[in-house]
């Protein structure tokens, strides 16, 4: 590769580190990790190179960040390995993520069993309903689901992007 090449390569690098520690986002940005770690590994953005995934390598926010990212890019076993290295395994948004990972893997009651987690300690915490809605849909629970969207529509309206993707996901399937 070359110097220019290298530099190109690091400035994306650094600029999609920037946006996960900012809290990263819906659309299609992909993690540095994905991008150049092999799995097992994360991106160390002090370093500016990808690390052994170990407990410690990163602090729970970043390795969050990282799991989450691998979690919405389709990597949920390399996302739950990430999530399972945070040392607060209480975060509602760790838990959230590692449910969704799992759900997605196709292991429905161990995801399902994850947001009752989340929601126990955050009962407001209307993404891991919407996503405990889905997964109840896929159980072919709507009446679970619709439990779910009630409980959304109680903390945040029919407004909220919550409501909106779980309602969609409800129509979908009536």
């Amino acid at each position: 590769m070359t110097r220019l090449a290298s530099a190109v390569f690091a400035c994306l690098f650094a600029t999609s580190a920037m946006a996960l520690a900012a809290g990263g986002s819906d659309g299609n940005t992909t993690s540095p990790a994905t991008q150049s770690c092999k799995k097992g590994e994360v991106w160390n953005k002090t370093k500016k190179k990808c690390v052994k995934a170990t407990s410690g390598a990163l602090d729970d926010e970043e390795l969050y960040q990282q799991g989450r990212a691998l979690a919405r890019e389709g990597h949920y076993d390399w996302a739950i390995e990430v999530l399972a290295l945070v040392q607060n395994q209480q975060d509602p948004r760790v838990l959230n993520y590692t449910g969704y990972s799992h759900r997605k893997a196709g292991r429905l009651d161990i995801g399902i069993t994850y947001y009752r987690r989340a929601l126990a300690i955050d009962p407001n915490f209307n993404l891991a309903r919407e996503y405990l809605g889905e997964g109840y849909i896929a159980a072919g629970r709507v009446d679970l689901a619709m439990n779910e969207l009630a409980a959304i529509a109680r903390s945040c309206g029919t407004g909220c992007e919550e409501y909106k993707a779980l309602a969609t996901a409800i129509s979908a399937v009536n």
